[in-house]
């Protein structure tokens, strides 16, 4: 965020809220088992950046007078979020037997595969006992049905693992599943929550879905690309695990003779080196990268009109760090 906007009002009402979102966060989580508690504090560490409580709150904010404070249900549902994908990285850490996250070890790569799904079984229970206190029984009906599409989500590109077949559209379904329903319900409840209208709410729901979208692209190129000490994550892990991205289904689709054969090649044989030579060679990479500014674009060009000063800014630059950023 430039200077000038860390100044204003709406940033410290952010913020503010973030701060309460830790604290509603830590309380949640509190045990009387230091063994549980331990875990917990370990697992903060994937908090990261915050994104989707942060859209929870300048979605709010963006239907909210300047001056009028949020409803104590948006510090709820922006904690419930975060809490429900902290149940997620956890379980993919396993699924991809993953060793590294946020620059650490993994929980399952210290405490072993048990431990880390009962530590994410238990996020997404706590998760929903703290959006029960809402006392608002559509939250609970909302985010359930979000964290029922997550799973389907994974289970289908479980089903679709070391699939050379897989074709766009499915990439695409999976990605609006498993990663960006829940980012779309960050700006769709945030909305809700500060009585938004109906095209409002539906306006940001799909500016959240398509964030997600390229936001998940952008993951898995950096999967393809990166480098583990600037991801600050496990790298190569789509590749080991069979997971078709972006590139090689634009490559496969797109391409014939020894082109395609030789990316099918090094898919089978997991050959990092090798695919990326031939994804870059045939302008697969850049075509993947294009693709996701693209639909950030079209997100941005779905966001509404607000009323607080600097919202609408705010959430075109949020749109626009999601394919810019290295980690």
């Amino acid at each position: 965020m430039t200077r000038a906007f860390q100044e204003t009002a709406l940033a410290a009402d952010i913020a503010a809220g973030l701060a309460r979102v830790g604290t509603l966060f830590d309380s949640q989580l509190s045990s009387v088992f230091p063994a549980v508690n331990e875990l917990c504090r370990y697992v903060e560490r994937y908090r990261g950046k915050m994104l989707r409580p942060t859209l929870v709150l300048v979605s709010g904010l963006a239907f909210t007078d300047d001056g009028e404070p949020l409803r104590a249900e948006h510090d709820i549902v922006a904690a419930t979020v975060e809490m429900i994908h902290m149940a997620t990285l956890v379980h993919d850490d396993v699924l991809d037997e993953a060793a590294v996250r946020r620059r650490g070890e993994t929980v399952n790569f210290l405490r072993g595969n048990e431990t880390a799904v009962m530590l994410g079984d238990y996020l997404i229970s706590n998760a929903f006992h703290l959006c029960s206190r809402a006392g608002n029984p559509a939250l609970n009906l909302r985010l359930g049905e979000v964290t029922n599409t997550l799973c389907e989500g994974e289970l289908v590109q479980l089903s679709r693992r070391h699939d050379l077949t897989l074709d766009e559209h499915t990439y695409f379904e999976i990605l609006r599943r498993k990663t960006a329903v829940l980012v779309g319900a960050s700006c769709e409840l945030g909305t809700m929550l500060a009585n938004g209208s109906a095209a409002e709410v539906a306006a940001m729901r799909a500016f959240g879905e398509h964030l997600g979208i390229a936001f998940q692209i952008q993951d898995d190129l950096l999967d393809l690309l990166g480098d583990e000490a600037t991801v600050g994550k496990s790298i190569g892990r789509d590749l080991e695990k069979g997971k078709l991205t972006l590139p090689m289904i634009l490559h496969i689709a797109g391409s014939s003779g020894s082109l395609r054969v030789a990316a099918m090649d090094a898919i089978e044989a997991k050959d990092g080196a090798s695919l990326r030579r031939v994804l870059a060679r045939s302008g697969s990479i850049d075509a993947a990268r294009e693709k996701a500014i693209s639909i950030v674009e079209e997100a941005k060009a779905l966001l509404p009109a607000t009323k607080r000063a600097h919202s609408r800014e705010l959430l075109l630059e949020l749109a626009d760090r999601v394919v810019a950023r290295n980690h």
